[in-house]
């Protein structure tokens, strides 16, 4: 014999349908605007920045140790070699500016930067008019 309480029991649980499944309850997923992303600069980055700054306001000497503490900071990174290789042909170094450049070229035998400063050097020019001709030539 079922009992009224039972009964109404059954009644609810056969008109509620799904709702009262059991099992595992997921919560709706929220969706949010994406934001754009901007990774810092690291130490490295930052440095080899200050370095082109400085050499282009003329400061070589302050661009030198720019570049040469970005190479402490990051010695994988061959922009900071080619920072100081830079430095070091805007100064009229060209031997230690090929020294730096060919630093480069052994991290990253692909480095166009530094492929192109040596190809300047080879040439008898400063890198930096090698560069400038470069970024002009390209579209």
């Amino acid at each position: 014999m079922i009992r009224s309480e039972s009964l109404a029991f059954l009644a609810i649980l056969a008109l509620s349908g799904p709702a009262l499944a059991v099992g595992p309850v997921t919560p709706p997923k929220v969706v949010r605007p994406a934001k754009p992303v901007t990774a810092p600069l690291s130490d490295s980055d930052r440095l080899i920045a200050e370095a082109h700054d400085a050499a282009a306001k003329g400061n070589s000497q302050l661009a030198e140790r720019l570049a040469q503490a970005a190479i402490v900071a990051d010695p994988s990174r061959p922009a900071a070699y080619d920072a100081l290789g830079d430095v070091y042909a805007s100064a009229s170094q060209p031997g230690f500016a090929r020294d730096s450049y060919q630093r480069a070229l052994d991290i990253d035998p692909a480095d166009a930067d530094a492929g192109k400063a040596i190809a300047a050097l080879d040439r008898g020019a400063d890198t930096r008019k090698a560069q400038a001709g470069a970024a002009q030539a390209t579209p």
